[in-house]
């Protein structure tokens, strides 16, 4: 058994697999820096400085000291985190089309489709008569 799991981890498709998971981590952590560290800003400017993370409506206001006995912290629906969420997604979004755009491009495009199975078909049968 244990020989049998040594053989299915030493397999190409395992090891190549491990190898996307780890960078794609990596990949993620590179958008997102660029979109919170980056984009984000720019946005913000873009809008007049609002910082959507800022926003909420309170429905119970936090109560007592921070650190002492009986405090309550603040109850919010935080609204502006979602909106920062939304903003994050599309714009991580966006990232990946322009580097997958990139990559196809680099690549020099899709390979062209070849005959169809008519096609086949039919010169077969045309080089079968003859």
């Amino acid at each position: 058994m244990l020989k049998e799991f040594k053989d299915f981890i030493m397999t190409g498709n395992v090891i190549d697999f491990a190898v996307a998971v780890i960078l794609a981590g990596a990949i993620g952590a590179v958008i997102n820096g660029f979109v919170d560290d980056i984009v984000m800003p720019i946005i913000g400017q873009l809008t007049g400085g609002v910082d959507f993370a800022q926003m909420k409506y309170v429905l119970s206001a936090a109560a007592g000291v921070e650190g002492e006995e009986g405090f309550k912290p603040e109850n919010a629906i935080r609204y502006g985190a979602w909106i920062n969420k939304i903003i994050s997604l599309i714009s991580v979004g966006l990232v990946l089309f322009f580097i997958v755009k990139a990559y196809n491009k680099s690549r020099g495009g899709a390979p062209e489709a070849g005959p169809s199975e008519v096609d086949l078909l039919t010169e077969i049968r045309d080089s079968l008569k003859k």
